[in-house]
């Protein structure tokens, strides 16, 4: 009986992040359609991200991390230092060559969403793990944020200098797979992580993500200077609050 409660969790943990995964790549490949369309918009969509990604993390991961971890602030330090501190060693050392020097621009947000993309993925194996109810409950508002993710990977790697190709592969890889990976990789051992261990890795989820979008993010978008970049910026924000509010 036991053993086939887990089985039947594992199995919808790891559907669900197929799914989250399916969701993702659908607007990789909707966006890379539409491509000129969509770089013409680019601002929006960066400004509507920036929205997400840091209300989500002020008024949902971070509180959360706080709760489960007491160190949770110098896990978010650590998260937000560290990405500002790769931004720092690319420009530097890998993309300092004129030609390569807006390379940085796609691989720093990159990074941070295929970090969070991961924990994604460990957070429906701890959900799951505890119920099937609690995992769907969680996957509610989760998936819902997949979709624009791929949007914007696969935008900044195209601006920041990467041909279509290999921008598709990347922003796949980074924004999409990473979540069933994490699942597969986590549920094993998910038993034996303790919620201090989850607490700082979302801390540091949270220190990148903010690092994201407002140290990257926005800055790019307001040098487009875009009129309606604003409303995007809001649109991003109540999403973000529907996304808290529906787990």
């Amino acid at each position: 009986m036991i053993n086939s409660m887990v089985s039947n969790n594992f199995e919808a943990a790891l559907l669900t992040s197929a799914a989250a995964c399916l969701v993702t790549m659908a607007g990789i490949f909707i966006i890379r359609k539409y491509e000129h369309w969509g770089l013409s918009n680019v601002a929006y969509f960066m400004s509507f991200a920036a929205g997400v990604l840091i209300s989500v993390s002020f008024i949902h991961i971070i509180p959360k991390s706080f709760q489960m971890n007491k160190d949770a602030p110098a896990y978010l330090l650590v998260g937000f230092m560290g990405l500002y501190l790769f931004n720092r060693f690319l420009k530097t050392y890998i993309c300092h060559e004129h030609s390569r020097s807006a390379y940085s621009v796609g691989i720093i947000p990159m990074v941070g969403i295929g970090f969070h993309s991961l924990l994604d993925g460990v957070i429906y194996s701890v959900a799951f793990n505890v119920s099937i109810f609690t995992g769907f409950l969680a996957a509610t508002g989760m998936v819902l944020h997949e979709f624009p993710e791929g949007i914007v990977t696969f935008l900044l790697l195209k601006r920041g200098g990467f041909n279509k190709e290999r921008s598709t592969w990347i922003a796949a890889a980074a924004a999409a797979v990473s979540t069933p990976f994490g699942t597969l990789v986590s549920y094993p051992f998910i038993s034996k992580i303790s919620d201090s261990t989850l607490g700082a890795l979302l801390a540091i989820s949270a220190g990148a993500l903010v690092y994201v979008g407002a140290s990257h993010l926005i800055p790019a978008v307001e040098k487009e200077e875009k009129r309606y970049t604003l409303v995007s910026l809001l649109s991003g924000v109540v999403v973000a609050v529907f996304i808290v509010l529906s787990k």
